[in-house]
């Protein structure tokens, strides 16, 4: 097997520019892995044809001491949620089954100009809407830890690529889970920045009325990697003010105040009263909570005073006045959306069906719409934004899991999850730990923490102050070091998939 493709991002543009290995070698030996293995994961939707040209310039320019930036020479992947000048771009959505934006996403445009290089677009759920990798274009995405199991979703293709050694790097989005559940699917490192941190201009989702643009909450751009390095250079690349999006504030990149492991003030729960998590997940969370205290880190159990169910109405809420003028309108689009909610409503433990209640939330909002009504919403999440902010101020970091249940085997949108022998209502089990902080906007750092005894990974939230991304990932990598378990498949690690 080739060790470069399972090489960080940051390792491999040190060795371009120091002319260890060429771009092209690097692009050669994902493009090699792709055909041996995507046709079993239908992670890579869409190569990009002048990616070989383009990584031949980069070795150029290096000869000719000439450095594109930070990612040069870099192959890296994006999700075909973003648009990418002459790359077809779908979202995973019909109507745009041929479309080819004429120019980039703004972070799309970011990564080029710092050097990286377009492998090509991973598969997304349809309009970055579902916990699974289910869209009208392409084949169902499966996780390269078992090929039964979903990756997660929407980021799906996404974290199977990088899983499976596609690539090094991918850009991402997140609205309620999107980077998180997939990086805790797949057991990979994910990073949801604060809301408004980094820009999402042409984020297709958000642009699909392509007269106005719908979604102005909660929708951010991150990254996974296979390590916390990279999310650092991800963010520091894309993140910044954008002249397309005038609501994305100039605040720079926060100062890292260091702090040794054994001062650090740290939160822990491994279940919240409301939503009751998957066992082997607590577990790994009190395995993790142990060899950090056996580490000498102060880890203290703690839950927020604060309100989760109706933080979890309001995302809903807000969601919906977002979304729902980018929903299809065509009889099939509207049949799934019909089917949908009512395996939403129908299936699951009634108890836990009347906490999640998504299409009583929903449903009457899409049918009475009103100006007052999303006023109300937003002041809500306003009030939500502001009790998370002074429950956390007295920590550091708050680790807490990212979903109820680990990866599940395949199943139709909206249909329960099995935890324990309870059936579990869809949208609970993957979103109720990680929608209030798309909500609230508190930044979140992703990292695999351990596996079932079916051997599938499981992921850990370590969430953060707002607008502190570079203390939060600096505080993620100390905390990784002690208790991080990154491996690769079971299925790479010397046989095909």
């Amino acid at each position: 097997m080739n060790e470069l493709i399972f090489k960080p991002a940051y390792q491999l543009a040190r060795m371009i520019k120091e002319r260890q290995v060429s771009s092209v070698e690097v692009l050669e030996a994902y493009l090699n892995q792709i055909s041996r293995h995507n046709s079993k994961l239908n992670a890579i939707c869409t190569l990009n044809e002048n990616a070989l040209e383009t990584a031949k310039q980069a070795d150029e320019a290096l000869a000719k001491g000439k450095n594109w930036g930070l990612l040069h020479g870099v192959p890296i992947t994006i999700k075909d949620n973003f648009e990418t000048k002459g790359l077809l771009t779908t979202a995973g959505y019909e109507p745009f089954k041929n479309y080819i934006p004429t120019e980039d996403a703004t972070t799309v445009a970011r990564l080029r100009q710092a050097g990286a290089i377009i492998i090509g677009k991973t598969s997304p759920s349809q309009l970055a809407g579902d916990y699974q990798g289910i869209n009208d274009i392409f084949p169902l995405v499966n996780n390269p830890w078992n090929l039964e199991y979903t990756p997660g979703g929407s980021t799906s293709g996404g974290a199977a690529a990088l899983a499976a050694g596609f690539s090094p790097l991918e850009l991402a989005s997140d609205i309620g889970g999107s980077i998180r559940q997939p990086a805790h699917f797949c057991g990979l490192y994910g990073l949801k920045p604060t809301d408004r941190r980094v820009p999402t201009t042409g984020h297709i989702g958000d642009t699909t009325n392509m007269d106005f643009r719908c979604i102005r909450q909660m929708l951010v751009a991150g990254g996974l990697a296979r390590s916390i390095e990279d999310l650092s250079l991800c963010i520091k690349i894309i993140a910044g003010a954008d002249n397309r999006q005038p609501d994305i504030p100039p605040v720079p990149l926060d100062e890292v105040d260091e702090k040794s492991l054994d001062k650090l003030k740290i939160a822990w729960i491994d279940e919240l009263p409301l939503y009751p998590v998957a066992r082997e997940i607590k577990s790994a969370m009190q395995a993790a909570r142990k060899k950090l205290a056996d580490a000498g880190v102060n880890v203290e159990s703690w839950i927020p005073k604060y309100d989760f169910a109706t933080a979890w109405e309001v995302f809903y809420a807000v969601a919906t006045y977002n979304l729902m003028f980018i929903q299809g309108t065509d009889f099939k689009n509207l049949r799934q959306q019909m089917a949908f909610l009512w395996r939403e409503a129908t299936e699951g433990v009634s108890e836990l069906r009347e906490i999640s209640k998504v299409p009583n939330i929903s449903l009457p909002i899409f049918m009475k719409k009103s100006l007052q009504g999303y006023f109300e919403a937003l002041t809500q999440r306003d009030n939500l934004i502001a009790q998370m902010d002074r429950e956390l101020e007295q920590w550091d970091v708050w680790l807490c899991p990212v979903a109820m249940t680990t990866a599940f085997t395949h199943r139709a949108k909206g249909a329960a999850v099995e935890i324990d022998g309870r059936k579990v209502p869809y949208q609970m089990a993957n979103g109720a730990y990680v929608v209030p902080f798309n909500l609230t906007g508190h930044p979140v750092v992703v990292v695999p923490i351990g596996f079932t005894q079916d051997g599938l990974p499981i992921g850990m939230q370590i969430v953060g102050k707002r607008w502190k991304e570079m203390e939060l990932l600096n505080i993620a990598g100390k905390l990784d070091e002690i208790i991080g378990d990154f491996r690769l498949p079971v299925s790479l690690q010397g046989s095909a998939l």
